[in-house]
């Protein structure tokens, strides 16, 4: 069973299901709404969040190029949503007194190493990430757990980045993603899931969520998700290019009661509990005489039949079976078969 310890918290096979809400840079830059989401997260009952680490220019040369779901370059939106070094420490230092871990995801080395002396419990590794090899070695150089989201990547190319991990010797986990904002159902292929246990055995497994509700990543719990990732806001009238598939506190409530309550329903096997049997006293049937029968007469589908409740000797599987027996002594109708009236 693989599993490894955020902080306090451990997470993988056999422990609830780790709900992180992905602030992000859904605060825009502004410290105020990031502290906000902190709050509004921690009153659903979050026992962690996740913003990102942006550098600009150790991150990305300048460009133009516009994201699918944004109608700026990505350099102008990333340039006016970072945070600066003194605010993510106060963000840091916020989450963590509310008793919530701090995640964040680098985008370059130099948010890396910031992270770093920052002490964060751990990594998280974007989709736009996995496979950038030198980034993914430098960030496990720092020797603490990864968590991977897989989006755009096959198995053949998670697999290099799973060996490179491997050589690091650190703990971590990949979380199954499709990167489509928002994402249709046709294109969650939550079988991916199982395909990734099987290739990687000894990674934790779970789903970075880019749908608009909660029905997947709860639904993956039962498929073995021990991270459940999703955007998430306190407003979704507030402007921003994750905002469509963004969470609201009322949702990460329920994502987190939803998930914990799957979790609790997984495993066990088909047997009778001993708590089912109050229901089965009222809800089974006996074995009961339908007509008066005088001693020394034969049971017969005539005489005999089953009705509730299911308190006597014989229950309705045992029908058959006293079929062409005999009766001790007189029996009145609508009594309920005891061995001691069989000869």
């Amino acid at each position: 069973m693989n599993s490894f310890v955020l902080g306090k918290r451990r997470i993988g096979d056999g422990h609830p299901p780790l709900v992180v809400p992905e602030i992000g840079i859904n605060h825009e830059g502004n410290i105020a709404k990031a502290k906000q989401m902190i709050d509004d997260a921690a009153r659903a009952g979050a026992e962690a969040v996740k913003f990102q680490t942006h550098s600009t220019h150790d991150e990305m040369v300048p460009n133009d190029v516009v994201p699918g779901n944004a109608n700026e370059s990505i350099w102008d939106i990333i340039d006016r949503c970072t945070l600066t070094r003194d605010e993510e420490r106060d963000l840091k230092r916020y989450a963590e007194s509310k008793g919530m871990l701090y995640l964040s995801t680098p985008f370059s080395r130099e948010a890396a190493d910031f992270l770093n002396e920052l002490d964060v419990c751990a990594f998280k590794i974007g989709s736009g990430e996995c496979n950038n090899l030198p980034l993914v070695r430098h960030i496990a150089s720092h020797g603490k757990p990864l968590i991977i989201s897989t989006g755009m990547n096959d198995i053949a190319s998670v697999a290099r980045t799973v060996e490179a991990v491997r050589e690091t010797g650190v703990p971590y986990a990949l979380l199954h993603c499709t990167s489509l904002y928002p994402t249709p159902w046709s294109s969650v292929r939550l079988g991916a899931l199982d395909e990734m246990k099987n290739a990687f055995p000894d990674a934790v497994i779970g789903l970075s969520d880019h749908t608009r509700t909660n029905h997947v990543a709860i639904a993956s719990v039962a498929l073995g998700a021990a991270i459940l990732e999703r955007h998430f806001t306190s407003d979704k009238g507030w402007p921003g290019p994750d905002i469509e598939i963004s969470m609201s506190p009322g949702e990460l409530e329920d994502l987190i009661w939803g998930s914990q309550n799957v979790f609790q329903a997984l495993g066990g096997s088909k047997e009778v509990l001993p708590e089912e049997q109050p229901t089965i006293d009222f809800a089974y049937a006996s074995v009961v005489t339908t007509t008066d029968i005088a001693k020394g007469d034969v049971f017969s589908r005539q005489n005999l039949w089953v009705k509730r409740p299911g308190t006597g000797e014989f229950l309705a599987a045992d029908y058959e079976m006293l079929l062409g027996k005999v009766a001790r002594h007189d029996l009145p109708k609508d009594h309920m078969v005891r061995k001691s009236d069989i000869v």
